[in-house]
């Protein structure tokens, strides 16, 4: 429904001051307006129009996409845009994805259309840009021909082995995500879509049963998955102060997966300053958009205490860090040309009187295909 088919409903009962239809990203019509109604206008009939208005932004029907062995997938967990965490199921890349969607008209109201179909989308939304998808898959079935629709109606798809190259990614400036979406074309009003998300994570992905809105979409999220690396070479590396401070710490590895463990030794050469404790941090730096509008952001994710009190020379400190209890992805590299997710240990050390050293190294991080 257009501005103009609504001051031609209204004009004729209340004095307009403004009327704004407005459509969000997901397609939904929200309606903005604001009217008077003259004292001699009957209650009843005001109430039946607004109660007009009301179903007016209402889609005729109801649709619903589900997958084929939905039931039977593992499920997994993702974050939605409100905070909330819903359930989905899981699916690997190459995999068929296979279901079907059903629409039911509203109270059996006829339904006109020029058509169904269903697409499959990998899209990229960067924040500072938000409500412009960026498509880098998108796949397409023909569901139905132009008709109408009086009753309850399925409809079977299969899209086969789908490359989904990316893994899904909710971030602090960008999300990648994979959705199915139901479109039912119309004339002159609005079409009905739906969408419904799903969880690719780089070598597998997620589906979701989506929201309703005037087209409906199905969000997904996927996962891939990647052999341990041939080569895994260890890190050593020393920080100094000259004539006062030298410390060579060493990790077992450079290359850890989501689950892993991180092992290494800190030897402590030279101390001449007093050490008041030191601790190792996890940060997640992502980086979003390219030249003038590149956007960096840095989470500390995990700090585990080293040491607590004053060291000496000679002295040898191991490190053992669980990385399981913490929400860690892999390394992305130059997703799509949007966006990147790298991964750093800082180690970090502070004297008496609370001066700051630190030494950050780069580590790669990897999903690893769980067995169980």
């Amino acid at each position: 429904m257009s501005d103009e088919d609504l001051k031609n409903i209204l004009g004729d009962f209340y004095t307009i001051t403004s009327i704004v239809v407005m459509r969000g990203s997901d397609g939904k019509s929200k309606s903005k307006f604001v009217l008077h109604a003259p004292q001699s206008l009957d209650l009843e009939f005001h109430q039946s129009i607004m109660n007009y208005l009301v179903g007016a932004f209402k889609p005729p029907c109801n649709i619903f996409i589900s997958f084929a062995d939905g039931r039977s997938r593992k499920q997994v967990p993702l974050k939605k845009e409100n905070g909330k965490t819903v359930m989905v199921a899981l699916f690997q890349s190459q995999e068929s994805i296979v279901g079907e969607v059903v629409i039911e008209p509203v109270h059996r109201k006829k339904v006109e259309h020029n058509g169904v179909k269903i697409e499959l989308l990998g899209q990229i939304e960067l924040y500072f840009d938000r409500g412009n998808f960026y498509d880098f898959t998108s796949l397409v079935r023909e569901l139905d021909i132009p008709g109408e629709l009086y009753e309850r109606k399925t409809y079977p798809f299969e899209f086969s082995t789908v490359e989904m190259p990316y893994e899904s990614y909710n971030g602090v400036n960008v999300r990648l995500r994979y959705i199915l979406k139901v479109t039912i074309s119309r004339n002159y009003v609005s079409n009905i879509v739906e969408y419904q998300e799903f969880v690719n994570k780089e070598t597998d992905c997620i589906g979701l049963i989506g929201q309703f809105s005037n087209s409906k979409q199905a969000d997904g999220k996927v996962r891939n998955y990647t052999p341990p690396p041939s080569i895994n070479n260890s890190i050593k590396m020393e920080v100094g102060i000259e004539d006062c401070l030298h410390i060579e710490f060493e990790y077992s590895k450079s290359k850890y997966h989501l689950k892993d463990v991180i092992i290494g030794k800190i030897y402590f050469l030279l101390v001449r300053i007093k050490l008041k404790n030191m601790e190792l941090e996890i940060r997640r730096r992502e980086s979003t958009g390219s030249g003038p509008n590149t956007y960096v952001e840095t989470e500390t994710l995990a700090k585990f205490e080293l040491m607590d009190g004053a060291s000496v020379r000679g002295e040898s400190i191991p490190i053992r860090l669980f990385l399981s209890p913490y929400e860690l992805t892999p390394t992305y590299q130059n997703i799509n040309n949007k966006f990147s997710v790298k991964y750093y240990l800082n180690l970090v050390l502070v004297d008496e009187e609370d001066r700051r050293y630190f030494k950050q190294q780069e580590i790669t991080m990897y999903r690893l295909l769980e067995t169980s």
